[in-house]
């Protein structure tokens, strides 16, 4: 069984919970890659039963390509630039196939009282292409460039390991 993982990272802190979650499926018995979202294919490969898509909550959801510009002058280095986020590439994604599960994540400043998931936002997308629904997660960093909250990718993994379970109980 195969998962692709989708992410978008501006200051590399999103790109390591795709790496991680990649890890935690693994241990649950699914191969998976991750793949930044602009070396992303616009269809989902047949043997993929698993799509997973990552992203940094910007301004209360996916990123646009303002917030990308803005992150980029904050000494963001997002993969292939600015142009394509998340959101971009969700628009040009084929409908799924049968049977294609999908999941989100998104990582978030913890601050107190901030509104907004860019994991909620691609989770509709997703819903929308016909992807069967499954779990979204928030990961916490301390502040827009990071670092990630420690135990972050561990919790990670940990996620990685329940999505491979919940695809390998629904084959």
């Amino acid at each position: 069984m195969r998962a692709l993982v989708v992410v978008e990272s501006m200051f590399g802190n999103t790109l390591a919970v795709a790496r991680a979650v990649v890890e935690g499926l693994s241990a649950g018995g699914v191969d998976g890659d991750a793949v930044p979202v602009t070396e992303a294919p616009s269809q989902v490969a047949p043997e993929v039963r698993l799509l997973v898509v990552g992203g940094p909550t910007h301004a209360f959801g996916l990123s646009r390509e303002g917030t990308r510009a803005d992150a980029v002058r904050q000494g963001g280095h997002p993969d292939g630039g600015a142009d394509t986020g998340l959101r971009e590439w969700l628009a040009a994604l084929e409908p799924a196939e049968p049977g294609v599960a999908s999941a989100a994540f998104d990582t978030r400043v913890r601050k107190r009282g901030i509104p907004g998931s860019a994991a909620r936002g691609a989770e509709k997308r997703l819903a929308r292409l016909g992807y069967a629904q499954g779990p979204t997660m928030s990961f916490w960093v301390n502040g827009v460039s990071g670092p990630l909250i420690d135990g972050e990718l561990g919790r990670a993994r940990a996620w990685g390991e329940e999505l491979a379970g919940r695809v390998s109980a629904d084959r």
